[in-house]
C-alpha cells in the first residue's frame, strides 16, 4: 500500500508546522526531537529559528548523540557549547542522549548486516519522536535524509563507528561501503520499530548541498530549493526526497549532486531499508499549498462542477485527518509522483455545491 507524502513548494517555519498539523497526528508523551544541529563552521545547516514553531507546538527536546569524528560535537561537554553557540539551548531544552553510557543496545534480529544498535541511553525517556530531516547530499551516504537520522542520528558515539563499520566499530569510517549503507537502514529500522505509530518526519529541501551538515567545510548549495515534505512513512518521504532531486530537470547544479548520490549508491540505502519492512517506497506525493491568510489554492484544487475554491481554512478547520483526506480525494485532482502525473479522482464534483460555505470557503468572483 502506498505511503501518503505530502509536499509543499514554500519553505517557511509556519509552512512546517502546517505540514505537521496536517498528517493528523498528535505525539504522545514526553517527544524527542530529532535534527541536525549543525557541526562547527557549517553555514547550510537550518538553525533553531527555522525549526522553533514546530518544536514549541509538540513541546519537544532536541535529541543529539556525540560524533565518531573528531570535532566540536564528539565530546559531551565541547558538544554542548556548541549547542549552546548555535542557539539551541537558548530556545529549547537539548540533550545529548549519550552524554552519560551505557549506551542503550536495541536489537535487529532481522538486520541484514548488524543485529545489534548502539544508541543514547536516554532515547528510553521519550514516548514519541519527530524526525526533523535537512534533506542534502551526503559525503558518505550521497544524501541525507530521514533514515540517516534514524541511524547515525540517533546512534551513541560508539554506535556510529558501529555502524560505519558494518558491525566492526574498530574499523571506523574504513568498513565496506554497501555494508555501511545496509547497517544505517538495518539500525534505522530498530529506531523505527521502536516508536511505530508514535512519529513523524518532516524533510526540509533547502540550501541543497553535495556536503552533509556534520561538515566543518562544506560546498555551498549546489541547487535551489524544492520545498517541504511530511509523511508517516520515513523510506516513502526518502524516496520522495530522492525522486524530487531527479526530477529538477532544469536546474544546472542536479548533475553535481547525482553525482554525489550516485557515486556513493545513495539509493542503496533506501533499497535495503524497504526489504526490513518498517515503511514502503510506493508512495503518493500530495502537493498541498496552504497559506494562513486563507487564500485561494491553486488551480487543480477546483471542483469540476461549480468551480469551488477550496481555502487553506477548509484544511485547518478540520480536526479529522480521514475526513480531510476523504473530502480532497472526493473532487480534488491530486498529484502523484515525482512527475506530477494528474489523476482525476472520482468523483470530481463539489460533495456540497449548493452549500459552499459550510466548507468555510465560498465561489471564486
Amino acid at each position: 500500500m502506498a505511503s501518503k507524502v505530502y509536499f509543499s513548494r514554500t519553505i517557511t517555519p509556519e509552512k512546517v508546522l502546517e505540514m505537521y498539523e496536517l498528517l493528523g497526528v498528535d505525539l504522545p508523551g514526553k517527544v524527542a526531537v530529532k535534527l541536525h544541529s549543525g557541526e562547527k563552521g557549517n553555514q547550510n545547516f537550518l538553525g533553531p529559528d527555522f525549526w522553533k514553531p514546530v518544536i514549541d507546538h509538540v513541546k519537544g527536546t532536541v535529541v543529539e548523540c556525540n560524533t565518531a569524528y573528531a570535532g566540536a560535537r564528539d565530546v559531551t561537554e565541547r558538544h554542548q557549547q556548541l549547542m549552546r553557540e548555535h542557539g539551541w539551548a537558548e530556545h529549547f531544552d537539548v540533550d545529548i542522549m549519550d552524554g552519560e553510557g551505557p549506551d542503550l543496545q536495541l536489537l535487529i534480529p532481522s538486520g541484514k548486516v548488524i543485529q545489534k544498535n548502539f544508541v543514547g541511553k536516554n532515547l528510553t525517556n521519550y514516548d514519541s519522536l519527530l524526525v526533523l530531516s535537512h534533506f542534502k547530499g551526503h559525503p558518505m551516504g550521497g544524501f541525507g535524509g530521514a533514515i540517516k537520522q534514524l541511524s547515525i542520528g540517533i546512534a551513541s558515539s560508539y554506535g556510529k563507528k558501529h555502524i560505519h563499520g558494518a558491525g566492526d566499530a574498530s574499523l571506523g569510517f574504513k568498513g565496506d561501503h554497501n555494508g555501511f549503507l545496509e547497517a544505517m537502514a538495518d539500525a534505522a529500522s530498530s529506531v523505527a520499530k521502536r516508536f511505530a505509530g508514535k512519529a513523524v518526519y518532516i524533510s526540509v529541501m533547502k540550501n541543497l548541498s553535495v556536503d552533509c551538515d556534520c561538515c566543518a567545510v562544506a560546498e555551498d548549495p549546489c541547487m535551489a530549493d524544492i520545498g517541504v515534505l511530511a509523511s508517516l512513512d520515513p523510506i516513502a518521504i526518502d524516496q520522495a526526497g530522492l525522486d524530487l532531486i531527479y526530477a529538477q530537470k532544469d536546474d544546472p547544479g542536479l548533475p553535481h549532486m547525482l553525482e554525489r548520490i550516485e557515486s556513493r549508491n545513495g539509493v542503496h540505502t533506501i533499497e535495503a531499508a524497504a526489504e526490513l519492512n518498517f515503511g514502503s517506497r510506493e508512495y503518493e506525493l500530495i502537493e498541498i499549498e496552504l497559506t494562513r491568510q486563507g487564500a485561494p489554492l491553486r488551480a487543480p484544487f477546483a471542483c469540476h462542477n461549480c468551480n469551488f475554491w477550496l481555502s487553506a481554512l477548509t484544511f485547518r478547520f478540520q480536526s479529522s485527518i480521514m475526513y480531510m483526506e476523504t473530502y480532497v480525494q472526493s473532487h480534488l485532482i491530486l498529484i502523484k509522483g515525482a512527475q506530477h502525473e494528474e489523476k482525476t479522482v472520482f468523483p470530481p464534483v463539489h460533495p456540497a455545491c449548493t452549500d459552499a460555505d459550510r466548507f468555510g470557503g465560498g465561489l471564486p468572483a
